[in-house]
Formats: structure tokens, C-alpha cells, sequence
């Protein structure tokens, strides 16, 4: 064994960037004077980040020659028999999420410095960014549910507050709400499987249940005669579908573009979103044993990998489209985990990463290129403005599609063919979703290359968009009228320097202008992964011994054994790829895109015209908003007022209060009567009281 790795160098991974964290939140920020400026906070954060990163390839290293860890490092309680702990399980999965969390979040932490410049909030964001990564690091290297519940929680925290990073306009703390709340409903289901498993198991530690497993298979929940397993599966997975955003707890993420790019790419490409998706892989041995869950997690990913690719198609907001495409890729991993092939999700999760991050970083520079207008159909012909945007956008977006020798072909090809071995009830309609998900995500992801790099230069121009599509004003208005809380996504620092330049986006005659370095940086980084590490990573990730003794699968589950079969090197997928019909499904969503939208404008104004109602459905979200607004705040609002009407006004105020006072009145209304001020009642009313004892207490008439 190579190598060993200390439990204190493992502490440092989350505690550096929790460190930064605290430099730059405390010390930078009014909370104590603004001790450092934004040198100090911008230094401290990376600085925590780049440690834990470092720490993070040398166990990745270290977990390669086999090392493995699973130790508690604190005993926090013990309530009888049950011990709640701290505690570290260092394994491949565990290593390879370490590696992804840091290297994306140092990358934002560099595009930051460029991106929120001009910023006042600049040190407040590098604080919640750390303490961002400090939440999931504790996610992923638990090993017990009470940990990996409270860095669930703490990543659910930290996003509602870097959503609504620009606390003062209306639309962000809307949609940091919306997240925290949606994300609560999950968290409910989520907690319930922790406590069934806690009741049945006897405790927390992951080891000790997995090895329990088969007598828990065996179990029924407590009055019922429904498998508990089942239960518990389900109920943890309700958990991931809020925070990974599956339907249909996915109308959190694309409202949480209200916060600025840099976030877009840390929660919504590379961590947060993938908790869901790493729970269910280090769970795979509960989940093994439970097929009724299983087939609940293809349903519900093949329908977000499909139905939420389509309302990618009709975004004009360039952030927007990417965040769509996030929905419909997490649909991907989740479908992965259905069919068995956990080790393919976690590859997913990872080429996934570095391309969608890329992607949303790549927007960003777009946004900062174009005075921070995100209507693409204000850009076009950006492509000799800004040479290194576009170059890594375009990588992204081949990543993205599944182009053969790109990191995301080896991992969605991966999926798909998992998906067609596999027999499980629900794999024949995901069969059909992953495949038309490809077509759907070549066409946005290029329809969005097309619209901001090539073509026509449609900025500096009034009311610009009006001249590309003939259906460009009437989506915005409708949408707008569908959507009392309807953004088109700009900035908010942006928003300031609009009024005080007195223009949204570019004035005519302006252009736009390539990013500061700090921008580009991280780009290319970020680009070199997406293009080569699917190539590298595909043998030992899925035909080696990477996951061995990490993940489980049953002999009963044949996706991955015949993707076993199949595998004949990268090399050889890649040529094989070229003949397969993904990549023929691939190649017409680009030409398809490159026809509406470089060739033929006319395309997607007669779609418009023809499919109206098709249209206005995928404008509102398949009213999944509006459903949401009306049946459960509505609902909510109803029970509220009701529980205020019955409750608080009639029986607390009008019975227990002031019932009890004119009850009180009442009775002394009755009492005064007999108070009259003649002698000769009250000697009336002695003379009865004294006969009525003596009757009472000497009954001489018995005897």
C-alpha cells in the first residue's frame, strides 16, 4: 500500500475552506468593523480551497493503492445503545467527489474575483462560497446519516442565502424561498428514511447498517405490511429529488439563476445538485434489495431527463438554457441509478462537472461581454469578440451533447446503453426518454451556440431582439403575464451600473470585449477535463476495480455486466460511437438547430405559429408554477387563515378568553341578585341554610 493518509490532513479538507470562510465573512464584512479588504478575503478563501484540493488528490492517490478509511473523530452523544458521532468513510467514491467539489469551486473562486468586481457585496460572497464547499465536503466524507443529514441541510442553507445574494430585489428572495421550501419538502421524506433506518437498525453508522441489510429486506414498516426497505429507499430518494431537482421538486433550480453566475456553476453543476445522486450511490446496498424503489427512480428520472429538456428549446435567457440542461442531464445520472449502474451516475456526476460548469462560467463571461444583457437574442456573431469564450463554450457544449472522445459521450453513451440492458419495470420508457433526451439536448445546447456566437451581431441595437424571430416579444410577454415573478435574469449589481450608464446591455455602437483574465483562467481549466477526462477515467471508473467493495450491485441487475461485455477501450467506443444511433440523433439535433436558427429564421416562427398551445404550455412550465402558487401556497395561505379564523379568533379569543370573562360576568350578574340589603333575607336565608344542614347532617326522620 503507497499510500497512507492522516486523519488530521483529512480534518484540513473541510476546515480550510471553513477558515477562509470565516476570514472573509467575520473580519471582511460589517458583522465586525471590516477588519480586511478584499484582498485578504479573496486570498484566504482560494487559499482554504486550493489546500483542500491538494489534500483531496493526494487521497485520491492514496484511495488508487487502496486505502480506505472509516473512522469516527468525535463522539458527540450517546443515547443508550445508539452513538452519534463525526466521523470519516475515505473510499474511491468518496475521493473522487472531494476532487470534483474543490477543483470547481476553486475554479469559481477565481472567476469570482472578475465576475463580482464591482460588487459591494464582494467579501460577503466569497465567505458564503467557502462556507458552500465546507457544507458538501462534510456531505460527502461522512460516514453516518446524522452527518451526511447535517451537511444536507447546511448546503440547503448556504444556497438560500447565495440565491438571494442580492437581498433587495424582489425576484431573488422569491426564488431563494421558493428553493429553501421545495427543498424542505424533500428534506421531510428524507429524514423519514433516516428514522425508519435508525428504528429498524439501531444506528447510524453506514458500515453497520449496510451490514444489516438483509435483515432489514425482511422487515415491515410497524403496522403495515409494506416492505420497509422499500419505504426507507423511497423516502431517502424523495430527499434527492429535492435537492438533485427531479420532478417534481424541480421548479427550485431554474428560478435559482436570480444569484449571480459564479453560483450557477458551484450549486447547480458541480455540488449541490449532485448530493442526491452520491446519497443513492453510497446507499446502493439498501437500494440493491428494494426493485419497487428502483423502478420508482427511472420513472421519475426519465421524465426530468425528457420533459424538462423540452423547455430548453423555447429559454431566451442564456442562463436559463443552461440551467435546463442541467434538469435534463441530472435526469441522466438519476435514470443511471435506477438501472443499477451507480458507478455510470458517478461518472456522469463527474465529466458532468466540469463541462456544465464550464458551460455556466462561459454565460458568464458572455453576460460580462455584453454589459450584462442575458437576452441571447440581443448577442450574435460574439465569436470574433471574444475568441476564448467562445472556443471553451463550444467544448462545453460538445462535451454537453455526448460527441465521441468528449468527456460527457463516454458517460451519457454509458447511461444509455445501461438503460437498454436493463429488465427493470420502467426501463423501456426511459429506453425511449435517454434517446429523445439526446436529440432535444444537441438542439437548445446549439440553438444557444448559434444564437450567441455566429449569425447576425443583433447588439447595440434598440430593441434588438424585435428583429430576429417574429415570435421573440410575444414569449417575454407572455411569459411575463403567466408569471407574477417573472425575471429575465440580469444581475443585480448589473442592474445599478444600467442606471447609472443609463442603458440595459450594450449602447449602440458598442462592442463587446473579451473577459479579464481571471475569467478566462478558470474557462480553460475547466475546458481541458471536458474534453479528455471521460477518455482517461471510463476503464477504471467502469470496467476496473475503482468502485470495488464501494458500490454494490446485485447479481440480479445485468445493466453492468453487460456494459462489462461490451467495453472494448476507449478508443474503440469512440469509433464504435460514430455508427450508433445517439450520435446520429446528436448530429440532427446540430443540424436541425443550425438550420432554424443560421439558414432558415422562418423555422421557428412557423413552429410558433402552428403549435401555439404547445408553446404557451412550455413557456409556463407546464403551469407547474402556477399549480404550485395556487394549490399548496394558496393552500397553505387557506389553512392558515383558517386555523387564524377558527383557532386564534374563535376559540381562543372568542372561548378561552373572552368566553371565560363574560362567563365570570354572567355569574356575578346572577350572585348580586341575592345581595339585596334587608336583614330580614339574609336571616330568611340562615334560617333555611341551618335547616337544611341539620336535615342533612341529623336525619332524625329515619328513625
Amino acid at each position: 500500500m503507497a499510500g497512507q493518509i492522516s486523519t488530521s490532513l483529512l480534518l484540513a479538507v473541510p476546515l480550510a475552506p471553513l477558515a477562509g470562510s470565516a476570514i472573509a465573512g467575520l473580519l471582511g464584512t460589517k458583522f465586525l468593523g471590516n477588519v480586511v479588504g478584499r484582498k485578504v478575503s479573496h486570498t484566504a478563501t482560494i487559499l482554504g480551497v486550493l489546500i483542500a484540493l491538494i489534500i483531496s488528490v493526494q487521497t485520491l492517490m492514496a484511495t488508487l493503492d487502496g486505502f480506505k478509511l472509516n473512522e469516527d473523530l468525535y463522539t458527540w452523544m450517546t443515547v443508550g445503545t445508539l452513538k452519534l458521532a463525526v466521523g470519516f468513510q475515505i473510499d474511491t467514491l468518496t475521493a473522487m467527489m472531494m476532487c470534483v467539489v474543490t477543483s470547481v469551486s476553486l475554479m469559481v473562486h477565481i472567476y469570482t474575483i472578475g465576475y463580482m468586481a464591482e460588487d459591494d457585496g464582494y467579501n460577503r460572497f466569497f465567505s458564503y462560497i467557502s462556507l458552500f464547499t465546507f457544507a458538501m465536503l462534510m456531505l460527502v466524507m461522512s460516514n453516518n446519516f446524522l452527518q451526511l443529514f447535517f451537511g444536507w441541510e447546511a448546503v440547503g442553507l448556504v444556497s438560500y442565502l447565495l440565491i438571494g445574494f442580492w437581498y433587495t430585489r424582489p425576484t431573488a428572495i422569491f426564488a431563494n424561498m421558493k428553493a429553501f421550501l421545495v427543498n424542505r419538502v424533500g428534506d421531510f421524506g428524507f429524514i423519514l428514511g433516516i428514522g425508519l433506518i435508525l428504528a429498524s437498525a439501531g444506528t447510524m453508522n453506514y458500515v453497520e447498517v449496510f451490514d444489516k441489510a438483509d435483515q432489514l429486506a425482511l422487515m415491515t414498516v410497524p403496522g403495515t405490511d409494506w416492505p420497509l426497505l422499500t419505504a426507507a429507499c423511497i423516502c431517502l430518494f424523495i430527499g434527492a429529488m429535492g435537492k438533485s431537482a427531479q420532478f417534481p421538486l424541480h421548479v427550485w433550480l431554474p428560478d435559482s439563476m436570480e444569484g449571480p453566475t459564479p453560483i450557477s456553476a458551484l450549486i447547480h453543476a458541480a455540488t449541490m445538485v449532485t448530493a442526491g445522486i452520491f446519497m443513492v450511490s453510497r446507499m446502493s446496498p439498501l437500494f440493491e434489495l428494494s426493485d419497487g424503489a428502483l423502478s420508482f427512480i427511472i420513472v421519475i428520472g426519465s421524465i426530468t431527463a425528457l420533459f424538462m429538456g423540452f423547455l430548453g428549446i423555447i429559454q431566451n435567457d442564456i442562463k436559463r438554457v443552461v440551467a435546463y440542461s442541467t434538469l435534463s442531464q441530472l435526469g441522466y445520472m438519476t435514470v443511471a441509478l435506477g438501472v443499477s449502474a451507480y458507478s455510470v451516475a458517478a461518472f456522469h456526476l463527474m465529466t458532468h462537472a466540469f463541462f456544465k460548469a464550464l458551460l455556466f462560467l462561459g454565460a458568464g463571461s458572455v453576460i460580462i461581454g455584453m454589459h450584462h444583457d442575458q437576452d441571447m437574442r440581443n448577442m450574435g456573431g460574439l465569436r470574433k469578440y471574444m475568441p476564448i469564450t467562445w472556443i471553451t463554450s463550444l467544448i462545453g457544449s460538445l462535451a454537453l451533447i455526448g460527441t465521441p472522445l468528449f468527456s460527457g459521450f463516454y458517460s451519457k453513451d454509458s447511461i444509455i446503453e445501461a438503460v437498454h440492458a436493463s429488465t427493470l419495470p420502467g426501463s423501456g420508457f426511459a429506453n425511449f426518454a435517454v434517446l429523445a433526451g439526446v436529440f432535444v439536448t444537441a438542439f437548445y445546447s446549439f440553438r444557444m451556440y448559434f444564437l450567441v456566437f455566429h449569425g447576425e451581431e443583433r447588439f447595440g441595437k434598440a430593441h434588438a431582439h424585435d428583429h430576429h424571430d417574429d415570435h421573440a416579444h410575444h414569449k417575454t410577454a407572455a411569459h411575463d403575464h403567466a408569471d407574477p415573478h417573472a425575471h429575465h435574469d440580469s444581475d443585480a449589481h448589473h442592474e445599478e451600473e444600467h442606471d447609472d450608464h443609463g442603458h440595459h446591455g450594450l449602447a449602440p455602437g458598442q462592442k463587446p470585449h473579451e473577459s479579464p483574465w481571471v475569467v478566462t483562467l478558470p474557462l480553460i481549466l475547466l475546458a481541458i477535463p471536458s474534453v479528455v477526462i471521460g477518455y482517461l477515467a471510463i476503464g477504471p471508473m467502469l470496467h476496473g476495480k475503482f468502485f470495488d467493495g464501494v458500490i454494490t450491485v446485485n447479481p440480479a441487475h445485468p445493466a453492468m455486466a453487460e456494459l462489462g461485455e461490451m467495453f472494448h477501450g476507449a478508443g474503440a467506443m469512440a469509433l464504435h460511437g460514430l455508427q450508433t444511433a445517439p450520435f446520429w440523433l446528436a448530429l440532427a439535433g446540430v443540424v436541425a438547430a443550425y438550420y432554424c436558427y443560421m439558414v432558415n429564421p422562418r423555422v421557428p416562427a412557423c413552429f410558433y405559429a402552428k403549435l401555439k398551445p404547445l408553446h404557451t404550455l412550455l413557456d409556463n412550465k407546464y403551469y407547474m408554477d402556477a399549480f404550485n402558487q395556487k394549490f399548496f401556497a394558496g393552500g397553505a395561505l387557506g389553512v392558515g387563515k383558517g386555523l387564524w379564523n377558527v383557532g386564534d379568533r374563535g376559540l381562543i379569543d372568542g372561548l378561552v378568553v373572552n368566553g371565560s370573562a363574560k362567563l365570570v360576568g354572567w355569574f356575578s350578574t346572577v350572585t348580586k341578585r341575592a345581595q339585596t340589603g334587608y336583614i330580614y333575607h339574609y336571616a330568611f336565608v340562615m334560617i333555611v341554610g341551618v335547616l337544611a344542614a341539620m336535615l342533612y347532617f341529623f336525619p332524625f326522620w329515619r328513625g
